[in-house]
């Protein structure tokens, strides 16, 4: 089972730099969208059909051209559930998940911090976010929640972390959430096969950054420890560049 994840920054922007493209070549089973900035009935809807993903399923913001994700498959889920049932995130579209026999996907965009008062809405939804996926995996024990998670865990994972120290993204109340996240259950599925430095999955579109790698990794794959025996691979893929994210890949065995 082949799961991958993109923040598009736009799909319909992305679709016109090659997305689908890109997809039909990749073919991952499932894809998780985040950052759609779009509504269902602005898509053309066959596309998707036509590149392999009959099922697809949206998740839009409610304000227009907001945040937003989506998940494609090429099977139909058992169950796909919208939302978390917590008001004040739902309204931005930021948690859609579905069923594969036993195995649960959920693609997460976590907000940013760009201001005091989106920080503070940042902190609140983490720490909502990680009581909702305690009772979730009580339910669904196979669970992979790929996403833009906007941290950087490590200072292994940003370009310059002495001068990021201060900034939201790395800041430490965010790197402390990320590290009792995956101490409460989860495996970073990339640094569980790759410990080198210099990877990254965000670039600012600002004097060169992704020609220079000065970049971020915002992007995780992450698994559940039930779904360690499972794990093949994880990588990160930065030669797509219809975003300023690439994507992320990881491939679960048969169980």
């Amino acid at each position: 089972m082949k799961i991958a994840s993109y923040n598009v920054n736009g799909i319909r922007a992305a679709i016109r730099k090659g997305f689908l493209q890109w997809l039909v070549q990749t073919g991952p089973d499932v894809i998780c969208l985040q950052e759609i900035k779009a509504q269902e009935d602005q898509l053309d809807l066959e596309a998707f059909h036509k590149a392999g993903y009959p099922y697809h399923y949206w998740y839009p913001a409610q304000k227009k051209g907001y945040s937003g994700v989506a998940i494609l498959s090429r099977q139909r889920p058992d169950h796909v559930e919208f939302g978390t049932g917590i008001g004040y995130m739902d309204e931005e579209g930021r948690n859609l998940r579905a069923d594969f026999g036993g195995v649960s996907v959920m693609s997460l965009y976590l907000p940013s911090g760009t201001n005091i008062a989106r920080l503070e809405h940042k902190i609140r939804y983490m720490a909502d976010f990680q009581q909702y996926v305690n009772r979730l995996k009580a339910e669904k024990p196979e669970l992979v929640i790929l996403g833009d998670y906007n941290i950087c865990h490590r200072a292994i994972d940003i370009h310059d972390p002495v001068r990021n120290k201060n900034v939201s993204g790395f800041l430490p109340v965010e790197r402390e959430w990320i590290s009792n996240f995956i101490d409460s259950g989860f495996i970073d599925s990339f640094r569980y096969f790759n410990p080198d430095p210099h990877h990254y999955t965000w670039w600012t579109y600002r004097a060169g950054a992704r020609a220079k790698n000065k970049g971020w990794r915002l992007d995780y794959g992450m698994v559940s420890t039930p779904l360690e025996p499972r794990l093949k691979r994880s990588v990160i893929l930065p030669s797509a560049m219809h975003s300023d994210h690439c994507p992320i890949l990881l491939e679960l065995s048969e169980s």
